[in-house]
């Protein structure tokens, strides 16, 4: 009995370094068929929206997509017998983007017949968020993580300030400039700032009088000052990211997580021992 056991947690443990760690040849080939797999699922699910390319290879890329939701579906299986812990992987962001990646399939059987033309279409749109199944292959840029909610205070004061100063400008242009030109209220005119000062400029609506471009002008200016605001806030956090404590890359076997820190020897979403 206990021969058995060992067996098991001995082809369990294999099994656990080719699916979830990438520094063996096995773990790496898994990853690059993984990785191929997503790709071709997306543009096989980007092609069949194209009506001449539905009706011409419906049924090719249907067997396709059937295929491919049929490996996702044992990778999944797979996933969650290697790991002690199951349930912690299935409530992980990983874990909840697999499953997301495998449901609009199976709807569509329930959805058959009287299914609306936009109910199939958001089951195919589902199926495109099997993107974020390349989160896995990220693991390097885990400090972008730390940058982004690092700055995310700062950002959302710039915001604030943006935000005001779209609202202050749109309405001076509502005042300056004729309803003809297009300003015909405060909201509309705030468009135009935001359009102006994010320097998209559409063009659908511009300014005639002298005041109005000058006021125009000098919000365009603001625009380019404005982008660099925010880069230079997360480049700052993200160099301060990378001169802290890097991250362990192993995945718990327990949860199937990432993000440990370099000297953790246990995992701090589930206590399993790395």
């Amino acid at each position: 009995m206990n021969t058995e056991n060992e067996k098991y947690k001995d082809w369990r443990a294999k099994l656990h370094e080719i699916i979830y760690e990438a520094n063996t040849f096995a773990g790496k080939a898994f990853d690059i068929g993984l990785l191929i797999a997503i790709f071709t699922s997306i543009l096989v699910v980007m092609l069949d929206s194209i009506d001449s390319y539905h009706q011409r290879f419906g049924t090719l890329f249907s067997i396709i997509e059937w295929t491919f939701t049929g490996l996702f579906t044992i990778e999944y299986i797979l996933r969650l017998v290697v790991i002690k812990h199951p349930l912690n992987y299935v409530k992980s962001p990983l874990g909840i983007v697999d499953l997301l990646a495998l449901i609009p399939s199976y709807l569509s059987i329930i959805f058959v017949g009287g299914q609306s033309l936009l109910a199939l279409r958001a089951l195919r749109l589902m199926r495109v968020f099997r993107i974020f199944k390349l989160g896995r292959f990220l693991s390097e840029m885990k400090f972008l993580t730390v940058a982004i909610s690092g700055s995310l205070r700062k950002i959302s004061i710039f915001m604030l300030t943006v935000l005001t100063l779209v609202v202050i400008l749109g309405s001076v242009m509502y005042l300056v400039e004729n309803r003809e030109n297009g300003f015909s209220s405060i909201p509309e005119s705030i468009y135009w700032a935001i359009v102006t000062i994010t320097t998209v400029g559409y063009g659908d609506i511009s300014p005639v009088t002298p005041m109005g471009k000058f006021v125009a002008s000098f919000m365009m200016l603001i625009g380019y000052a404005i982008i660099a605001v925010p880069t230079g806030i997360i480049t700052t956090e993200m160099a301060a990211a990378a001169r802290n404590k890097g991250f362990h890359h192993q995945v718990c076997p327990g949860c199937g997580r990432e993000g440990h820190d370099q000297d953790a020897n246990f995992c701090k979403y589930c206590a399993t021992k790395l």
